[in-house]
């Protein structure tokens, strides 16, 4: 079989989708490079069998060699820089969240389908080991059918990703609700089957607004993802842009009628997603996120408080970043760009949750006020639930 020839668009923090990648001689290997940044592009290219290297990512469409472009770009340069591609006819894996409007979604989907270009979003969580698990308790059907889910986001030192990059700055993200968020409204919405169709939200700047910050032009500090502060109101040299809200609750209607809530916080001392599933017949929550922790079902009753449980699932071993998510997410990929085919990722979820959290961030600067999600064209979901074609 032979390899896969990917080119590669952004070279941040995301770096690691493309080291997963590359796999010189076992089905894919990265043979260009593209960042507007010339000294991340110097320094990554040793990592890779990398032929060609530019900071214009039009170049790099030009090349007839390339069979895919993995798009690891900032959130507001996704909307053009996939559609280039599309156009192009170079299938793309697009890490998420998929744009920064609800209209950039749609202008992306509605690209892929008059190409007929294959368009993958990389929402890696759907192949963590701890999500998969929580899907299949549920699909088993060992606590009934799901009528509510809530989530906990306890970020913790994961802030200082958000607040000293470009991240904190809304004319690139929306917010975190939208940005970081996505993640767990995917989940929610793989979990529960079905997507958020009304939302509303509170949140402020709580904790990031007055702490000392960068000045324009500024690189971030040395070891700035190895070195982290405590308690967080010590944290310092933030990116020089800081508009996006800090803590925020989220609640959201699904169109089966699933309830569900979601809450992010920053001034956490642990980094930790908590799911709670709570169907006809049990719920379930998980206790830790990663390989080898546990997801607990209580499925009799009723009783009062248990901390033990009825069922102890353990979280599968894995390895790599992101539970293993992120190797396993890159095989899919190229497997689709090779046959086709149903995927565990999905280019109409990824627009749902970016519609969620797009709505919810609208509800949380208006005070709070419900807003509707807007619907995706039954055309555009039928053309990519039927597998692009």
């Amino acid at each position: 079989m032979e390899d896969l020839r990917i080119g590669v668009i952004g070279l941040g923090l995301r770096t690691n989708l493309a080291l997963a990648a590359h796999r010189p001689g076992k089905g894919s290997i990265v043979t260009a490079l593209c960042d507007s940044d010339p000294v991340a592009l110097k320094n990554q290219a040793g990592r890779f069998e990398a032929e060609f290297l530019t900071g214009d990512h039009h170049e790099l469409l030009a090349r007839r060699d390339l069979d895919a472009i993995v798009v690891n770009t900032p959130d507001d340069t996704h909307e053009r820089i996939v559609i280039d591609c599309l156009r192009a006819g170079k299938a793309v894996y697009l890490e998420k969240p998929m744009a920064i409007t609800v209209e950039g979604c749609d202008n992306i989907l509605r690209a892929a389908r008059e190409t007929g270009t294959r368009l993958y979003l990389g929402h890696n969580m759907r192949h963590m080991g701890v999500v998969r698990l929580m899907r299949d308790i549920i699909r088993k059907g060992v606590i009934g059918e799901p009528k509510t889910v809530w989530v906990r986001h306890f970020v913790s030192y994961g802030g200082d990703y958000y607040f000293k990059d470009w991240h904190a700055d809304r004319t690139r993200t929306t917010g975190l609700l939208l940005q970081k968020a996505a993640h767990d409204l995917d989940v929610i919405h793989w979990l529960a089957g079905g997507y958020t169709t009304r939302v509303n939200a509170l949140g402020d700047l709580m904790l990031y607004g007055d702490l000392p910050r960068r000045a324009p032009g500024t690189p971030r500090p040395d070891g700035w993802l190895q070195e982290f502060d405590w308690p967080p109101t010590t944290r310092r040299d933030l990116h020089h842009v800081v508009d996006v809200e800090d803590v925020s609750v989220m609640n959201m209607r699904l169109d089966n009628g699933v309830i569900a809530a979601y809450q992010q916080c920053h001034f956490s001392p642990d980094y930790v997603r908590n799911y709670t599933v709570i169907g006809t017949e049990g719920r379930l929550e998980n206790f830790g996120d990663g390989p080898g922790d546990t997801v607990k079902v209580w499925n009799t009753g009723p009783t009062g408080y248990r901390g033990d449980c009825d069922i102890a699932y353990k979280v599968p071993p894995a390895q790599g970043s992101h539970g293993g998510a992120d190797a396993e997410i890159v095989a899919e990929f190229c497997r689709f760009v090779r046959d086709g085919g149903a995927t565990d990722t999905s280019p109409v979820a990824a627009r749902m949750s970016v519609a969620a959290g797009y709505m919810a961030t609208m509800s949380l600067r208006d005070g709070g006020m419900p807003y509707d999600v807007p619907p995706l064209d039954p055309e555009l979901a039928a053309y990519f639930d039927d597998g692009q074609g």
